[in-house]
């Protein structure tokens, strides 16, 4: 998978070695071969709104589509967590009721525990965000927890204004499109359809094929490069 540069508007204009350097990094985990040992993980999660029907829709009969009122009802909001690896075809998607250090301390600890309980690490490439570190496994867990999942982890952050290098920030956008292109006013049933479309996905066994490489960005991206 290769990124559209050119929609890529976040990235800086000019020399910026914080970038590159966390650029490059993130890059040479990309280029790693396949280690069920040490699988590489891609997380992100995007705020979602509930919304629900203010009436009835009226079903699609033969000849005619679904009606739905332009007029809806706010349910609130929540979280969806989405983890994906890449060479492996495999992502687990959950919507939590919030975005929260807690949050994303006991996604972490399924993410171990029951997602990859034999790895001896998962190399984890995420965003910036301040809920994702290793201080919020030591706001959810004993000091004891904490610092056995901690052990387990190998955290690779994407650059600021980067975000396109983060594989499970295009996963979210596929899930957006085959999923979420409508109305879910509850978050049960929300994760029911989170459910069904990764169930889907993964039993199609979809890999990414991510063909950007450092030396294409030492090419098309020299402009960040201080020294060039």
């Amino acid at each position: 998978m290769r990124p559209h540069l050119k929609k890529c508007w976040t990235i800086p204009p000019k020399a910026n070695a914080e970038f590159a350097a966390r650029m490059e990094d993130v890059l040479a985990v990309y280029a790693r071969p396949y280690d069920p040992a040490y699988p590489v993980v891609c997380m992100d999660e995007k705020p979602y709104q509930l919304l629900d029907h203010a009436r009835d829709p009226i079903p699609a009969t033969p000849g005619q589509d679904l009606k739905e009122d332009s007029d809806y009802v706010r349910r609130g909001t929540c979280s969806i967590f989405c983890w994906v690896e890449p060479l492996a075809g495999r992502r687990r998607v959950d919507a939590r009721p919030r975005r929260t250090r807690t949050e994303w301390a006991h996604q972490v600890e399924q993410l171990l525990t029951y997602d990859y309980p034999d790895a001896a690490k998962v190399v984890l490439v995420m965003d910036n965000l301040n809920t994702h570190g290793i201080a919020s496994l030591y706001e959810a867990f004993a000091p004891e927890h904490a610092f056995a999942l901690a052990q387990r982890l190998e955290i690779h952050h994407t650059p600021k204004h980067g975000s396109w290098l983060n594989i499970a920030e295009i996963e979210l956008s596929a899930l957006t499109r085959q999923c979420l292109d409508r109305r879910l006013g509850d978050l049960e049933v929300l994760n029911t359809e989170l459910t069904a479309w990764q169930n889907h996905t993964n039993a199609d066994q979809r890999q990414v094929d991510w063909q950007f490489t450092t030396d294409d960005a030492r090419i098309k991206l020299r402009h960040l490069y201080p020294n060039n």
